[in-house]
């Protein structure tokens, strides 16, 4: 590449900011969403729970096929960003106390338009080109 196809730094673009200033979180918090959800694991998590609305840990944890000692890792991983919301019932009842898991509203979105976006349109294309 000769020295007048490079660009010269005062001449390169730079991206209009990722957020507006005003927004409700920060650009390290919606990275944080993004590395959570990028873990297998955690993926399924999320997946799960938005197909289902709400589990408790015990279904959940028996519907992913996640090891023991690795699920509440997982869990508090995706809580901690805020993509799923944990609640706990107040009163016992003969099983004892549960807690609950359901996807928030961020949680939904980052599957349905990032990962499972990127997938749809992966399908689109191979059947078009089949």
């Amino acid at each position: 590449m000769s020295e007048a196809d490079r660009h010269r730094a005062d001449e390169v673009r730079q991206p209009e900011p990722p957020l507006p200033e005003e927004s409700g979180l920060t650009l390290e918090e919606y990275l944080a969403m993004q590395q959570a959800i990028g873990h297998p694991t955690r993926f399924r998590i999320l997946r799960t729970l938005v197909a289902n609305d709400e589990l408790s840990a015990s279904d959940l944890k028996t519907a992913v096929d996640v090891e023991p000692h690795n699920f509440h890792y997982h869990l508090d991983e995706l809580v901690d960003v805020g993509l799923i919301d944990k609640r706990q019932r107040r009163t016992a009842d003969s099983q004892g106390f549960y807690t609950y898991y359901r996807p928030t509203a961020m949680g939904r979105g980052i599957l349905e338009y990032g990962v499972e976006e990127l997938m749809r349109r992966e399908r689109e294309f191979n059947d078009a080109y089949s």
